[in-house]
């Protein structure tokens, strides 16, 4: 399906990058026996359903990134084909743990969402759930996902967005403040911005939470699609 030595076609990342990346691997590391919990609250009362809604969508050969300590797992259909990277060696001990325990088989493994060691075209889904936010470059990383993709391929993305609701975003603003420096959480990303940059055709957005929280399904143009924009 994909060759594990594939690399990406943007080049080496730049240090400052790099450098909080290597920052961010620390700081999950260190979270990882307590991610479950901590995360457990916020996706009760604020992601609610999220993480279901997005995986229950997923066919075929599927890419999660970011795949953490495995909390999609048990949401994925029975027949689909699941890969996974993570950037913490922590997380994903955790992560293959689980997978054991529920009998699900998947290629769990370490790897970067900016530099994805995967073959153009090898996925038919890629899944990223509250992801993009502790990405150092999600642009880049958005550019990777489309790269990796299948013509006609799906982009499933839940997410924690910059509010449309002015008080809201000040909040986010002022949390943001501690969450990067902490955790590298950015709370005022707009991913929708990197998936029309690297024109995904948007299929749906759902919005709740006092516009913080985003759900997405996008799709990579066919590649007769793709010829018309270029020759536009």
């Amino acid at each position: 399906m994909c060759s594990k030595f594939a690399m990406s076609a943007q080049g080496a990342i730049n240090s400052d990058v790099a450098g909080e990346t290597s920052r961010v691997r620390r700081i999950y590391d260190k979270l990882a026996p307590k991610f479950d919990k901590r995360v457990s609250f916020w996706e009760r009362h604020l992601f609610k359903d999220g993480r279901e809604w997005v995986c229950r969508q997923a066919n075929g050969d599927v890419l999660e990134i970011a795949v953490g300590t495995g909390r999609n797992l048990p949401y994925y259909p029975k027949e689909i084909r699941l890969t996974g990277i993570e950037l913490s060696p922590a997380m994903l001990d955790i992560a293959l743990q689980r997978a054991r325990s529920l009998d699900v088989e998947a290629d769990l493994q370490l790897g970067d969402a900016h530099q994805l060691a995967f073959s153009d075209d090898s996925f038919d889904t890629v899944v990223c759930t509250l992801s993009l936010c502790s990405i150092p470059d999600d642009a880049r990383a958005v550019s990777e996902i489309r790269r990796v993709l299948r013509p006609g391929g799906f982009l499933l993305l839940l997410e924690h967005t910059r509010s449309r609701v002015a008080l809201v975003r000040l909040f986010q603003w002022l949390f943001e403040r501690v969450t990067v420096p902490l955790e590298g959480d950015h709370q005022l990303r707009e991913p929708l911005v990197h998936l029309r940059e690297q024109k995904f055709e948007i299929e749906t957005v759902e919005r709740y939470g006092w516009g913080i929280v985003e759900r997405v399904v996008a799709c990579k143009p066919s590649v007769g699609a793709q010829e018309e924009v270029r020759s536009a």
